[in-house]
Parts: structure tokens; C-alpha cells; sequence
């Protein structure tokens, strides 16, 4: 609290809920604007999805639209973040590739770069000897690729370790293994939430809890189509430099942008790839829809084992050492919902993300700030606001 002119005022408080990357991130924001910030989660930093990704920064997979555009802002704050946090966060700007198998695919993605490029992204198509020339141990039989400068990766534990860290010395204070069981509403205006330590009170709640958002709004009887989307990523033992950049798989790429139904690939299997500083290989993946299912299907291995090899040969008789399952948040027009609540004053989300959490952590974390904190927003977020899903309401 302060003075001003003779008069108390008392600082904003604000609940978050969730400490993975989008939380952290939402967190340090609101500090940067001298607010109050109360970091609640039901396990730990970082110990939900964002324990269970990849590093990737890539813009390139991202449509031309509100997301793009999202993406390359969030690119920008990244490049310094390292810097502006006093942290270490494996980043590398070190540029991505789509690969390319056949005709059919370089004919849909060539459409899909031109309308990046004509969205200021500096991404283009590449001949399958300029990928080799970047990535020697690429197969043979890749036809072309698309390349982007732009994209990078980030280590996203370390990000939000970090954020949470630098959020803590600006006074926010953490409840971890602290179970939010549901939210507080006093006359059309959430206040508090009720958790396993006690009620805790405050002027507004930001729920980033990803997929578990959805049970919070339960209890005030609200709904979102956020549902978790199984995503298994395999780890390999530590290797020399493999890959130079990271990859994607144009198959499921070419799948996403042409809408094709569930049922046609009901796995989501496709390829990603990248590299940690230590030198182990992040293989993915798949995004299944089976609820909060965390077994892990020796087919779907299998599967992406099969990808990777027939992109890098050199992998043919490398060592698994482990697979993991992330929980991605989906929503059915594959935008993240950031904003206020619209029935219920004093309650924001920022969820949604799916696949791209991580790419767009630092934007989201910038914009929520904003608009808690009543100022105006550089981007419009008409577009991933929560009554986009319900005829009903206006925004």
C-alpha cells in the first residue's frame, strides 16, 4: 500500500491460477505493473503440461490470422527475455523446417507461405538439398522444406522457474500444492477462491489452468470448450548434434490447414523434433482425444519412432530412454481464450493454447496484464474472447 496526496490507496490483488508457463508468465506481467499477485497451483511450477512439451518457438506452424500475428509479438519479447529475467533459458534463435515429402504437400504448404510471407514472416520454401546442407543427417528422400529464420526454442521449465522467480521478487506470493476446488461469487462478481489451505480473497481471478479450467467455471456454472488433447514426446539418450534447427513433419501440417476430420488420423500422429542443450532428441508426437488417460500406447511409439527414422536414418539404432504425456489444451477453432469472463465480472482466462503454450506464453502473460489492469491492448483480442462460443453474448 501507499500514499498519495494524504490518501490510502491499496494495491490491486490479483489470483492466478496454474504455474506452468502461461501462468508465470501472467504473474510477472501483473508485477511489472505493481500489482499484488497470489500464484496458486494444485502441484507445482511448471509440473502440468508445460513439465511435458517441447522447446519449440516455431511461428511458421501457425496460419496466417490472430495467431500469427500473436506469435511474432511474442518472438520479439522472447529475444530479450534471457536478458530482462537475469536467467538462463536454453534459448536459441536458431530457425525451423517443415519437411516435405511429395508433391501434394509442397503444393499446400507453398500456398501456406505465401500468405506468412504476406503477413511480415520471413519463412520460405527450400529445396531438399538446401535442407540437407542445414541438417546433413536429413534423409535423402525429403523432396523440399520450408525454412524459417524466426523460429526458435526455449527450455520451458526454465522460463517459468524464472518468471515465477522474478515475479517473487516484485512481492507475489505462491500457494503451491494448493488445490483451488472452486471460485467465489458474490453478486455476479468472483472475489476469492476456496482451496485445500483456506480461502484466499482478492479484486479479480486469472484462471490459466489449461485443461482444468473447465471444472473451475463448473462451479459457477459456465462452460468452455477447452478439452485436453493426449500428446505422447520420446526421449532419446544423450547424443552428439543431430538436428541444427527444429522440425515438423509437413504431413500433419498439410492435415491441420486442410481441415481433414479426426477420424482420418484419430492419433494425430506426426513429427516434431528438437534438441536439448544436454543432447537428448524430443521426439513427438500425437494428440488424441482420450480425457485425462495418461497410459501410454505402444503403437503410438512406435508410430513416431517410425517418423523420425524415416527422416533421419541416423536415429535407426539410437536408444529410447523415455516417453512422457502431456495434456494440451484444445478448443475447436484452434484459438487460445484470452480475456475477461463475460457473464462474471472479475474473472479472466488465459487458456487454450494447445500446441502453441509455449510460443505464445510471454504475449499472453503481456496482454492479460493489460487488460486486468484496464489499459489498452496492442492487438485485438476479439478473436480468442471466450464469447466467440456462445451466440448469446456480445463483446
Amino acid at each position: 500500500m501507499g500514499f498519495i496526496l494524504g490518501v490510502l490507496t491499496l494495491k490491486q490483488k490479483v489470483i492466478v491460477i496454474g504455474a506452468g508457463i502461461i501462468g508465470t508468465s501472467v504473474a510477472y506481467y501483473l508485477s511489472k505493473k505493481d500489482v499484488n499477485v497470489v500464484l496458486i497451483d494444485a502441484k507445482d511450477i511448471a509440473a502440468g503440461t508445460s513439465g511435458a512439451c517441447d522447446k519449440a518457438i516455431m511461428l511458421q506452424s501457425k496460419k496466417s490470422g490472430p495467431t500469427l500475428a500473436m506469435a511474432m509479438k511474442s518472438a520479439e519479447l522472447y529475444k530479450n527475455l534471457e536478458e530482462e529475467l537475469g536467467e538462463d533459458l536454453e534459448y536459441e534463435n536458431g530457425g525451423g523446417m517443415i519437411l516435405i515429402n511429395n508433391e501434394e504437400e509442397l503444393k499446400v504448404l507453398y500456398e501456406h507461405v505465401q500468405k506468412q510471407r504476406e503477413a511480415g514472416l520471413k519463412v520460405t520454401i527450400i529445396t531438399g538439398d538446401e535442407a540437407r546442407k542445414i541438417n546433413p543427417n536429413l534423409s535423402p528422400k525429403i523432396l523440399a522444406a520450408t525454412w524459417c529464420e524466426q523460429d526458435a526454442e526455449v527450455n520451458p521449465l526454465k522460463t517459468a522457474f524464472a518468471y515465477a522467480k522474478a515475479a517473487s521478487k516484485a512481492n507475489m506470493t505462491m500457494h503451491l500444492n494448493c488445490k483451488v476446488t472452486n471460485l467465489i461469487e458474490v453478486n455476479g462478481r468472483v472475489i476469492g477462491v476456496n482451496t485445500t489451505q483456506g480461502e484466499i480473497y482478492g479484486d479479480c481471478v486469472v484462471l490459466c489452468c489449461g485443461v482444468w479450467v473447465t471444472s473451475l467455471l463448473s462451479s459457477l456454472h459456465l462452460e468452455v470448450p477447452i478439452m485436453p488433447r493426449k500428446g505422447v514426446i520420446l526421449v532419446t539418450e544423450k547424443l552428439p548434434k543431430i538436428i541444427n534447427c527444429n522440425i515438423l513433419g509437413g504431413s500433419y501440417i498439410v492435415s491441420k490447414l486442410q481441415k481433414e476430420p479426426p477420424e482420418k488420423n484419430p492419433l494425430g500422429i506426426g513429427l516434431s523434433m528438437g534438441q536439448t542443450k544436454s543432447g537428448n532428441l524430443l521426439i513427438g508426437g500425437s494428440r488424441e482425444f482420450a480425457g485425462f488417460d495418461s497410459s501410454v500406447n505402444s503403437f503410438i511409439l512406435t508410430e513416431i519412432a517410425k517418423k523420425a527414422i524415416a527422416a533421419f536414418p541416423c536415429l535407426q539404432h539410437v536408444n529410447l530412454i523415455r516417453s512422457f504425456v502431456g495434456f494440451r489444451p484444445f478448443t475447436p477453432d484452434n484459438l487460445p481464450v484470452i480475456g475477461e469472463v463475460p457473464t462474471v465480472s472479475g474473472l479472466y482466462i488465459a487458456a487454450g493454447h494447445e500446441g502453441d503454450g509455449v510460443a505464445l506464453a510471454p504475449i499472453t502473460g503481456q496482454m492479460i496484464a493489460e487488460i486486468v489492469t484496464d489499459q489498452t491492448t496492442e492487438m485485438d483480442l476479439t478473436p480468442f474472447h471466450m464469447s466467440r462460443f456462445f451466440e448469446s453474448f456480445t463483446y
